[in-house]
């Protein structure tokens, strides 16, 4: 349980230094609230696609893969002992932060969650209330809302720049609830950031490819921006993580530093993966257009934009010549 009179609430705090060993040591917190929600979500999959692949109906393994390895990122981020240490260094929680907003969005969006649900529960009694959920939020404004550019990509960024900036983590870091609280909203952040960029489950509206690129064009140089702004930053940005314990022998400007440099470089890198995610979709359904229009014309014997080209070209060879 906590030992600093700082923080409230049911939190477990690390008495050593960090190091490596520490970070990945099973240290539990008392609620381990989060890593609960990733194991009932990694079994719930889990036994979605057993029973598909029992009833001889396919399901991919990489979309397994990657649902629960995004799962397990989750159980080790959250459950780990560097839950701990998130709550005495800058640095470890904005790893975690990135990690919950960047890294493993993609993993659980990827998995298709959504199309396993529609296909994996039963139309039965107990199946059915499911199905009705899962079809109101497709079809719902709410749905619509939730993933629309005008919401998702302001909340993204609220997640930085308004947690930050407005003092808001100094209110809710001093608390379990208010931590727990923040690694939730950067985890719903990713997701509905994520989910209309690649996602290939049914969704309320689905935006153009060049839309999706321009989401990415304006979170990336925002998001490299606040890094920037904390590693030039001369005062602590959050007072809360201003004072590590003495015998840890860390500096907070240093490690506040680290932050930064973390939110530049870390945070880059998943966006760029989904940049090029997004133009070799973009290039295989453009790929796949041609293909089905060379059919459609193999298939018919002309091709309809050619036909009027010949058309208009016989209209000016009919058109009496002008004279002079």
């Amino acid at each position: 349980m906590a030992d600093d009179p700082t923080i409230g609430g049911p939190v477990w705090l690390p008495s050593l230094p960090p190091s490596l060993g520490e970070y990945l040591a099973p240290n539990l917190q008392p609620v381990p609230l989060i890593p609960a929600l990733a194991l009932t979500a990694a079994a719930l999959y889990l036994a979605g696609a057993i029973s598909l692949w029992r009833r001889g109906r396919g399901w991919s393994p990489i979309r397994t893969a990657s649902f629960l390895t995004g799962c397990a990122a989750i159980v080790v981020v959250m459950g780990a002992g560097i839950e701990g240490y998130g709550l005495r260094m800058f640095s470890i929680f904005m790893f975690q932060q990135l990690t919950l907003m960047m890294a493993v969005p993609p993993l659980l969006v990827v998995g298709s969650a959504g199309t396993l649900l529609l296909r994996a529960t039963p139309h039965n009694r107990l199946g059915r209330p499911v199905l009705r959920a899962a079809i109101w939020g497709l079809r719902s404004g709410w749905g619509r809302l939730a993933i629309h550019p005008a919401f998702m990509v302001p909340l993204f960024l609220l997640s930085f720049y308004g947690v930050y900036f407005s003092g808001l983590a100094d209110l809710l870091l001093p608390s379990w609830y208010g931590h727990v609280g923040l690694e939730l909203l950067f985890l719903v952040a990713g997701i509905l950031f994520t989910v209309p960029l690649i996602s290939a489950d049914p969704l309320p509206t689905r935006q153009t490819h060049f839309g999706r690129m321009i989401d990415i064009f304006a979170e990336m140089p925002l998001h490299a921006f606040f890094g920037v702004v904390i590693m030039m930053a001369t005062d602590p940005m959050v007072e809360f993580f201003a004072a590590p314990p003495e015998s840890w022998n860390i500096n907070p400007m240093q490690d506040q530093g680290v932050a930064g440099g973390l939110a530049w470089s870390y945070g880059e890198l998943p966006g760029v993966l989904l940049l090029m995610f997004i133009l070799v979709r973009w290039q295989r359904d453009e790929a796949r257009g041609w293909v089905r229009s060379e059919r459609a014309v193999a298939s018919a014997g002309n091709d309809a934009d050619m036909d009027a080209y010949n058309r208009y070209l016989q209209q000016l060879a009919a058109r009496p010549e002008r004279r002079r």
